[in-house]
């Protein structure tokens, strides 16, 4: 049986990102994914704050990186949260984002050992151990040790995948992995490349999936569009192909939002590509959905943006109906 879990971009007062938090824990979500991004509220001081509001809900970033901040440092940030939560913290950590960090000055190089390198450093500290990496690639530590412990044994990390080679090192290294994908022949090609990597130990596929759940279809559908579009114009050509959408269409929503003409930009976007890279209904529809994305081997369900038209509407009917 999936587990469910929501995402929030803390581009709101803290204030209202809590309220929201604590009504999805009330609403029987199982975790909270907060995104980190430079340009919204720093996603560690956001998680402390719902962790002190919070009593159940697991909670962790969905997804931070090893670009922006040094492995100690996630390490801390983390280990702090767990502390906070008593025990519910989650770590979100993918390679990072191509259309944020050459705005910040940073090259996306070496993302792989980069990755891998940060998840092995960032769990020996938890555990307490003094890290010592002088042979590694990126990160050659000299003795760093963290003066305390998390509150849970082990803290789950999972890890942002999408292509082949993140897939793979996803179930090599992680506990779990954040696909960001809403449509079953995503996770067709997924699911075995992940189990081959993880081979029997215990693992969680979440599908990171656009969703928008609404009482009419056709508002969650609306609600859903603009997402859409920010999807397709990043996803890479063997996804657009996979799903068999108009590439020339695609071209037209980049050039569009490229120069801010958002009207062009959403107005090129249509059904086959809103089946692609989001689910959207009633709740009766989002079930079937979400029935054919378990088939497909998910194992947790992350609602992601928009939610809905509605965010506050659309928990109650997540709690209601979906959970």
């Amino acid at each position: 049986m999936a587990t469910f879990g929501i995402e929030f971009v803390p581009n709101v007062p803290y204030t209202e990102l809590v309220n929201y938090c604590k009504f999805a824990e009330d609403n029987g979500l199982d975790f909270l994914w907060i995104t980190d991004h430079y340009n919204n509220r720093n996603v560690f001081e956001m998680l402390a704050l719902i962790a002190a509001q919070t009593s159940r809900i697991k909670l962790g970033p969905g997804i931070t990186n090893a670009f922006t901040s040094s492995p100690a440092v996630t390490a801390s940030a983390i280990c702090s949260v767990d502390e906070i939560s008593n025990g519910r913290a989650t770590l979100g950590i993918g390679p990072g984002d191509l259309s944020t960090l050459p705005k910040i000055g940073m090259a996306m190089e070496t993302p792989v050992a980069r990755l891998t390198e940060a998840v092995g450093i960032i769990k020996k500290m938890w555990a307490g151990e003094a890290v010592a990496t002088p042979d590694n690639k990126v990160f050659k530590f000299a003795g760093a040790q963290l003066a305390y412990k998390p509150k849970q044994k082990a803290i789950p990390v999972y890890i942002g995948a999408q292509g082949e080679k993140m897939l793979e090192t996803a179930g090599k290294i992680g506990d779990g992995v954040l696909i960001n994908a809403s449509n079953p022949k995503d996770f067709a090609f997924a699911v075995p490349i992940i189990k081959k990597a993880a081979g029997e130990k215990k693992f969680d596929i979440a599908a990171y999936a656009s969703f928008s759940i609404d009482s009419e279809s056709k508002k969650a559908k609306s609600a859903v569009k603009p997402v859409v579009a920010f999807i397709a114009a990043g996803s890479p050509v063997p996804v657009l192909q996979r799903h068999g959408l108009d590439l020339a269409a695609v071209e037209t929503i980049k050039g569009g939002l490229a120069k801010g003409d958002f009207k062009t930009a959403f107005g090129a976007v249509n059904d086959q590509m809103i089946d692609a890279f989001s689910i959207y209904g009633t709740p009766q529809e989002m079930n079937e959905k979400i029935a054919g994305l378990t088939a497909a081997g998910c194992t947790q369900i992350v609602a992601g943006s928009p939610i809905g038209a509605d965010k506050n509407k659309a928990i109650r009917l997540i709690g209601k109906y979906i959970v």
